[in-house]
C-alpha cells in the first residue's frame, strides 16, 4: 500500500510559515516517507468507506490538536470567518489564544483512497492520500467538527466529499465540540 500527502494536506500540516499547531520537527517528505516506512499502531475505519485512519505513536513534538473548554480558559476563546482555502467559503470558527495544548501521543494520519481524491479533482498516483491529522492524546479520532460535515453534505463543488450527513454522528460532534476547542 502506497501514502502520499495531498496539496490540500501539505498546505495545512506543513505551512510555509510554521506554527506551533502543525506538524513539528519534521518536512512533508520525512512525514510521507514515514507514514510509507512504519507500520501503524491501529487502522481505524474513518466516516466513509473511502476513509481510513492510520494510528502511529507520535514520533515528534507536536501537541494536541484540542484542548478541553473550562471556566479557567474560557476568556481566552476567540471566534472569526476563515476559508481553508481560496476556493472555499469562509465558515465561522473558534480556537484559543494565549494557551499551548500538551505534546500528543498519536499522530493519526486521514487518508482517503485514490478513487475518492480522483472524485474530488484531487488525482493521485499511490493508494492512499493523506488529506489530514490528528494530534491526539488517545488512538482514537477526535469528531469531524459538525460545519466539515456540514460541507462534506454539501458536495464536492463546495470542498467536501458528498457524504450525507449522519444525524446521530452530527449530534456526537456537536457534544465533543461544545467543549473543546483548537488553539493557535
Amino acid at each position: 500500500m502506497s501514502i502520499t500527502l495531498t496539496d490540500f494536506a501539505r498546505t495545512r500540516l506543513f505551512p510555509r510559515v510554521t506554527r506551533p499547531n502543525t506538524i513539528q520537527d519534521i518536512s512533508s517528505d520525512e512525514f510521507e516517507r514515514h507514514l510509507n516506512q512504519n507500520n501503524p499502531v491501529a487502522v481505524l475505519d474513518g466516516y466513509a468507506l473511502f476513509c481510513k485512519l492510520h494510528v502511529h505513536q507520535n514520533w515528534t513534538s507536536t501537541r494536541c490538536l484540542t484542548i478541553s473548554i473550562t471556566d479557567s480558559n474560557r476568556h481566552l476563546l476567540k471566534s472569526g470567518y476563515e476559508a481553508r482555502n481560496r476556493n472555499e467559503l469562509p465558515v465561522l470558527v473558534r480556537w484559543f489564544e494565549g494557551i499551548q495544548a500538551p505534546v500528543a501521543q498519536y499522530l493519526i494520519a486521514i487518508l482517503y483512497s485514490r478513487e475518492q481524491l480522483g472524485i474530488e479533482g484531487t488525482p493521485i498516483e499511490a493508494d492512499w492520500g493523506i488529506v489530514g491529522c490528528l494530534y491526539t492524546d488517545a488512538p482514537d479520532e477526535i469528531p469531524m467538527a459538525p460545519i466539515t460535515m456540514m460541507r462534506n453534505a454539501l458536495g464536492v463543488s463546495e470542498g467536501g466529499s458528498g457524504v450525507p450527513l449522519d444525524q446521530a454522528a452530527y449530534r456526537r460532534s456537536v457534544e465533543y465540540w461544545n467543549t473543546h476547542a483548537n488553539w493557535r
